[in-house]
């Protein structure tokens, strides 16, 4: 009965002393413990080159990348259908340590969820230009069209002298045919 009791007697200390390790009474702070700024830095760059994938090496006509096993919304096998294909290990020197053993994409290059895959440049080059000059392009010419018709009703009204509207620099532009970029140049070929 009498441990009983000095159990609860603890269990009943002062909130102070619940508060307060017994270990951190013994010991002394013998430095400070806050980051510098170059420690942070450090840690910044070490984070980063830690996560990151190797580099794919080039291959003459593809373009290689990266793809994760795990988004539902871009699934490896929808790229399959585009026309990507998983790197092999033995296609390439120096990936063997990188072959992945098992699975769906076994004798790939991959690590973790993440495996590597080619596309033949020129489709490469098409879904670039695509997504990210031909639609936008697009895009552009319907605000394009809005703005036109808006001035032209206003100028059917009569308004156009009480009542304008002001396109700001780089708006002029939008929607007026353009060159596409390069997406990719071919790999070797100076």
């Amino acid at each position: 009965m009498a441990k009983l009791v000095s159990r609860d007697s603890r269990l009943k200390r002062g909130s102070e002393d619940s508060r307060v390790n017994r270990h951190s009474k013994k010991r002394s702070v013998k430095k400070k413990r806050e980051l510098s700024d170059s420690k942070r830095l450090d840690m910044f760059r070490k984070q980063f080159f830690q996560a990151a994938l190797p580099d794919l090496p080039k291959i003459k006509g593809f373009h290689v990348c990266w793809l994760t096993t795990t988004n539902p919304r871009d699934p490896i096998h929808g790229r399959m259908r585009l026309g990507y294909t998983p790197i092999r290990a033995h296609e390439v020197l120096g990936y063997q340590a990188l072959k992945l053993s098992s699975g769906d994409h076994a004798g790939a290059i991959g690590v973790n969820e993440m495996v590597a895959f080619k596309l033949p440049l020129h489709l490469y080059r098409a879904y670039m230009k695509e997504a990210h000059h031909d639609q936008p392009l697009s895009e552009e010419r319907k605000l394009r069209v809005a703005v036109d018709m808006a001035n032209e009703s206003l100028e059917s009204q009569g308004l156009r002298r009480k009542t304008r509207i002001v396109e700001e620099e780089g708006n002029s532009e939008l929607g007026r045919a353009r060159r596409s970029p390069d997406f990719a140049e071919e790999i070797g070929e100076d």
